[in-house]
This record gives C-alpha cells, structure tokens and sequence, in this order.
C-alpha cells in the first residue's frame, strides 16, 4: 500500500510542480505526517526532492525529473478516455472498486500533460452511462478471494449433488457469472445453478 502511495505521490509532484504536504494529504487521502514520512522515504531512495520552508514552501522534484508514458496519438487518448470512464460494476462485485480507482489516477498522473488534458476534455465530450445494476452476488467476491488463494471450494448446486472445485478464474458474460473448475477446465460452472458455497482452508495445487 505504501509503494502504491510514493508513486501516486511522485506522479502528482511531476504534473503539479510544487505542492504543499496539506495539499499532498489532500491528494492521498492522509494525514500530513504520513506524508512527510513519505517525502524522506523518497529523499532516501534517491530522488531528487526539494523543500521549501516557510510560508511560501513546498515539496517539489529537482533536476527536471521526469517519468512518462508517451507515445499516445490524440484519438488513442480519446479511445482511453472512454476506457477509463466507463463503469465497471464488476469491479465492486470483486471488491476491487478501491483499486480500480486508484489505478485510473496513477493512470492519469502519469501522461504527459498534453495527453493528460486531451484525456480530461475527451472524457467530457464521450460519456458512458452505467447499464441498470443488478443485485450484488457476495459468492463472486469469496470466489475471487479463493482464486487469488488458490483455495478448494465446495459448492452446494441447486441440482445434483455437492461437489469439490478447485476455482482458478471467473468470467462473466450475458449469462451471468462462471466460475473455471481447473479440474475440468472446459466447462464453466454458471454460479446461477450453484447454492451456497464453502471455501475451505486447504489449498490446491
């Protein structure tokens, strides 16, 4: 979590110039002392962070440091824009909403000015709006927690007798959420036919 934030925190000081730790822990979502241990971790590393004492001061990178993703046309910046405006409700299914921002901001934090303001003004003009949302299912976001864990699962189906998976990815189509049973691969279990589920200790190989 600390190395996602030093570079988060390292993009805004790059775009921005010189901003203030008040403004930092705006930024970061944390308290000023959090980021004032930050700016040492970042002195410490070797880069080269200036700061300004006084009414006026702030933090800011010397030597015109640099660290870009270049080579985006302008319409591949508009493509991007709706990529990264788009809902994706799957995310919080897979509890991974949190992430997926974050993502997007280091995303944006990290082009070049020109591509990042053609990115803001092409998210303004395109605008994708969120399909209606259906009822959150919490045995997709315990599935994911097995596949990361690589965990066994026990699945009460609705029909036939229970059965042991070991899960290794979900899909999720016009049907509705599968889930990959790495044991037979080639045929996706729809979560529709499936009842509760129990994920257990023991893990697969």
């Amino acid at each position: 979590m600390r190395a996602s934030r030093l570079l988060q925190m390292l993009l805004l000081l790059q775009n921005r110039g010189r901003m203030t730790s008040l403004e930092l822990a705006e930024e970061l979502e944390v308290a000023r002392r959090t980021v004032l241990r930050d700016i040492d971790a970042l002195s410490e590393a070797g880069l080269p962070i200036v700061v300004h004492r006084g009414n006026q001061g702030g933090v800011e990178l010397g030597f015109n440091y640099r660290t870009r993703l270049t080579g985006l046309s302008a319409d591949e910046a508009e493509a991007l824009a709706v990529i990264l405006s788009r809902p994706t409700p799957e995310l919080a299914v897979l509890g991974l909403a949190s992430a997926g921002a974050r993502a997007r901001a280091k995303m944006l934090e990290s082009f070049p000015d020109g591509v990042r303001e053609r990115i803001e003004r092409a998210r303004g003009w395109f605008c994708v709006l969120p399909a209606e949302q259906e009822e959150v299912d919490p045995r997709v976001e315990a599935l994911a927690q097995a596949i990361r864990g690589r965990r066994i699962v026990r699945v009460r189906a609705r029909s036939g007798r229970p059965r042991t998976i070991h899960p290794v990815a979900l899909a999720c189509g016009e049907t509705g959420w599968q889930v990959v049973d790495q044991q037979d691969p080639s045929n996706p279990i729809p979560l529709a036919a499936c009842g509760d589920i129990n994920i257990s200790a023991r893990s697969f190989a």
